[in-house]
């Protein structure tokens, strides 16, 4: 049985699909098996844009600004953990910053986690191939077992 379920979650709507399956799996856990779900944020974005007048220049986050990042998006993952732990689960926390696809593979590697549960958008063609797909570069690693959950019609915006 899978005992150390990852989670990545990026603060959507949409990236909160695969969270209902992983509560339906919990559930049918016998009593005897420990689950741990371990919910991680990724931030990308280390810099933001400064614009004065016409001009902008791209500005790295100070450490007062990453560490405000760090603490939203735990704050987020807390609450998202909240119905796993209801279920039994014990739900732990992480926020990394870097390429979300390679921290989520590292974080398996490191944690020795026995399946990966991602949404994905559900883009093809161009728009897949301008913004990327964490979920297929994850799917391709082969570092674990990888639930993949479509996100409902209706919360491609949120």
């Amino acid at each position: 049985m899978y005992e150390r379920i990852l989670v990545p979650l990026d603060g959507s709507k949409v990236g909160e699909a695969a969270l209902p399956m992983i509560e339906e799996l919990i559930a049918r856990f016998s009593s005897a098996t420990q689950v741990e779900v371990i919910l991680l944020q990724v931030i990308s974005q280390l810099s933001h844009w400064v614009v004065a007048g016409e001009t902008g220049a791209r500005v790295p986050y100070t450490e007062k600004e990453l560490d405000m990042l760090r603490q939203e998006a735990l704050s987020y993952l807390e609450q998202a953990g909240e119905t796993l732990r209801t279920h039994g689960a014990r739900a732990t926390t992480i926020v990394r910053f870097g390429n979300p696809a390679d921290e989520i593979i590292k974080l398996c590697e490191e944690m020795s986690v026995n399946m990966i549960a991602m949404s994905t958008h559900g883009r093809s063609g161009l728009s897949r191939w301008a913004f990327g797909s964490i979920t297929e570069k994850v799917l391709r690693s082969g570092i674990a077992p990888t639930l993949t959950v479509r996100a409902p019609q209706g919360t491609e915006n949120e």
